[in-house]
């Protein structure tokens, strides 16, 4: 395999999409897919997954395309799909129990195991499989989880993201308008919804796709 560490960011934010399709294709019991079957299904032209595609060397045959199981493994390695993710949920208002329940059931490998809040009356109860704690024993509870979900009101986001950091997360996907700062070794995901709506909303109307 080539070495990932130059692969664009662009083509990693895709692998997932990537593999998530190839899983369904898989289910449905389909041996081989085209890069066009690929493109028309996901949106992304074929010439961008032809080139995703061979950053990580020779993955299918001319006149064949991909063969779907192989693929599917490759992804799931390349994903780190057989290795557990642990993540740590913090805030457990509406979005955050909708995120309890749901769990990324999709994802075998990442999953919620911790949630945090500062309500007294979700301490100490659970959703689906996960224990709440309360957000003063963040630090004692935490463990080796590296990975954290932020769900809370913005004037918290900086103050939690400062203890988290403390207790060795280095990834955040962040659910709160906040722009939160944090240092070089952590990555921040962010993803503000009502931006994303109001972005969907505008190409709607500016940029009509094609029938």
């Amino acid at each position: 395999m080539k070495n990932q560490s130059k692969i664009p960011q662009a083509t990693a934010k895709r692998l997932p999409l990537y593999y998530r399709f190839l899983n369904n294709l898989h289910m449905k019991g389909k041996a081989r897919v085209s890069s066009k079957e690929l493109s028309e299904a996901m949106k992304v032209d074929s010439a961008t997954i032809r080139r995703d595609f061979s950053y990580f060397g020779a993955l299918g045959k001319k006149g064949y395309g991909y063969n779907v199981e192989y693929l599917l493994n490759f992804f799931r390695k390349t994903l780190d799909q057989d290795e557990s993710t642990p993540v740590a949920l913090v805030g457990v208002g509406n979005l955050g129990t909708a995120f309890l329940n749901y769990n990324f059931t999709k994802n075998n490998n990442t999953k919620i195991e911790l949630a945090f809040d500062a309500d007294p009356s979700k301490v100490n109860q659970s959703i689906g499989t996960v224990s709440i704690k309360h957000i003063d024993d963040l630090e004692k509870e935490l463990g080796d989880i590296s990975v954290a979900i932020l769900t809370v009101p913005v004037s918290e986001a900086q103050p939690i993201t400062d203890r988290l950091v403390a207790s060795g997360v280095n990834a955040i996907l962040n659910f709160t308008p906040a722009r939160i700062s944090v240092p070089d070794h952590v990555r921040v995901h962010h993803i503000d919804l009502a931006v994303e709506l109001q972005s969907l909303v505008y190409f709607m109307k500016h940029y009509p796709l094609e029938d």
